[in-house]
């Protein structure tokens, strides 16, 4: 298996909480930067490549990488944007470091706790372009809500408002990178905007469910409270 992890992100609304000196995956947490916490996570499947897509602060990251990469059984690449590419654009380039077809997408700032190996068979099963890992939420404004079909097929996506209950994008895909190629996009594009509403119209995203835990650290609240959490859950 072989893992992107978007590493790019610019923190603005996380600033006050941790500074302008490191990058959002970087917040500390119990002494450890949340980064620790994705790989900790991806200890647990048979991740042979983890590609880190980076930008901002990337020399924290590399220094970071440099001490710790004996404590992973996995390889690390690097994906570096000399300029910002969008998530899309971020996305493509490091996909151009792996040699799998299908490859696993992770968000820098979100721990979600998904089986990667059943998120991976129901993607090859369904012969998916792209698969979402979706999680079901209650009384929620932060994110928009995404309508899944019976069968599997995201069906729309819906815009931020206020929400009872509903399903979330939770920052965690399987990419079908030869069917699912980019080439034809701009040198920056939104992964989110561009490919997966597109997918969405022609029949070819899908979604699993999923109910472990999830928490984005992107806003101080929600850092705040992963700074409890996962010392529970670690």
């Amino acid at each position: 298996m072989e893992v992107i992890i978007l590493a790019g992100g610019l923190g603005t609304r996380l600033r006050s909480a941790i500074g302008n000196e490191i990058p959002k995956c970087m917040a500390p947490i119990d002494n450890k930067p949340f980064l620790w916490y994705l790989l900790r996570y991806l200890t647990r499947y048979d991740v042979s490549r983890v590609v880190l897509s980076m930008g901002y602060l990337r020399e924290v990251i590399y220094k970071w990488i440099d001490d710790v990469r004996d404590d992973f059984p996995f390889l690390f690449e690097y994906a570096v944007e000399e300029t910002p590419l969008g998530t899309g654009g971020g996305i493509r380039e490091a996909l151009k470091h792996c040699l799998n077809d299908n490859v696993v997408i992770l968000n820098g700032d979100t721990f979600f706790d998904v089986d990667l190996v059943r998120l991976m068979n129901e993607h090859i099963r369904m012969d998916s372009y792209l698969t979402v890992a979706l999680k079901s939420m209650r009384n929620f404004e932060r994110y928009g809500a995404v309508e899944l079909a019976t069968d599997g097929h995201i069906i729309a996506f819906h815009e931020k408002t206020y929400c009872s209950a509903g399903l979330i994008n939770g920052g965690v895909y399987v990419i079908d990178r030869v069917k699912l190629s980019m080439n034809e996009y701009p040198e920056k594009f939104s992964f989110e905007t561009e490919v997966m509403e597109k997918q969405c119209e022609v029949g070819t995203l899908h979604g699993i469910t999923s109910d472990g835990y999830f928490k984005d650290i992107g806003i101080p609240s929600d850092y705040i409270q992963a700074n409890i959490d996962f010392k529970l859950l670690f």
